[in-house]
């Protein structure tokens, strides 16, 4: 067993499902897609810890959330296999290819062209053939491929764009971390005869989404 096989099984064993992930397909996802792929070459060797892992390369920061947090969002997303979802903000994609082991297809946004071009790299190298990455701010989803059955944020939003929300089919569910208050939490919004229906799920923080921050307040 390799290093990186022995800490995918660790990650998956010590923070997934001690955090009460008990989906089947979604511990699977996480034992056979390699974290590692998704992480620069000199940052590697953190890619099984328990953090947000920075993977920027020069510009605005980015991030792949905790293992553990995106193991309890994909769970609260309940994506099945015929499912057609969205990924908002992917980074270098990890979020979007474990999406793409449980869904019928994804479509992956990430505003910074140089990582969207990693995440689709990425994609080719592991052979994922039902997930495509799109160059595109967080705020505008990707109308192309809507409307989709879920939607997932890699991130957190401290407001929520009415244009992810239109993206969605009836019936259909976003997930991801709601920094609107404080603290922040993880919350799913449904969909329901043109309604948006929210719940907060569980107590949970991640990095802020670029492009949905709050605005500053004027201050004189």
């Amino acid at each position: 067993m390799s290093g990186f096989s022995t800490a995918r099984l660790k990650m998956v064993d010590g923070q997934v499902r001690t955090s009460d992930v008990t989906d089947r397909r979604i511990l699977d996802a996480m034992l056979t897609v390699p974290r590692e792929a998704f992480v620069p070459a000199g940052r590697q060797a953190l890619a099984y810890l328990d953090l947000d892992l920075d993977v920027s390369e020069g510009g605005a920061k980015r991030f792949l959330i905790k293992p553990q947090l995106t193991g309890k969002l994909l769970q609260a997303a309940e994506i099945g296999e015929g499912d057609n979802v969205l990924v908002v903000g992917c980074a270098t994609g990890y979020l979007a290819a474990l999406t793409a082991k449980l869904a019928r297809q994804v479509t992956a946004t990430e505003c910074d062209s140089a990582l969207a071009a990693k995440a689709r790299d990425a994609f080719t190298a592991l052979g994922l053939a039902n997930v495509t990455c799109k160059a595109a701010a967080c705020t505008d989803g990707e109308p192309s491929a809507a409307p989709y059955d879920v939607i997932v944020l890699n991130g957190a939003a401290e407001v929520m764009p009415e244009a992810l929300l239109g993206q969605l089919k009836e019936g259909g569910r976003l997930v991801g971390v709601s920094a609107e208050s404080r603290p922040p939490r993880a919350t799913i919004v449904t969909r329901t005869h043109g309604e948006f229906g929210h719940r907060a799920l569980f107590d949970a923080a991640a990095p802020i989404l670029p492009g949905l921050e709050r605005a500053a307040a004027f201050v004189f």
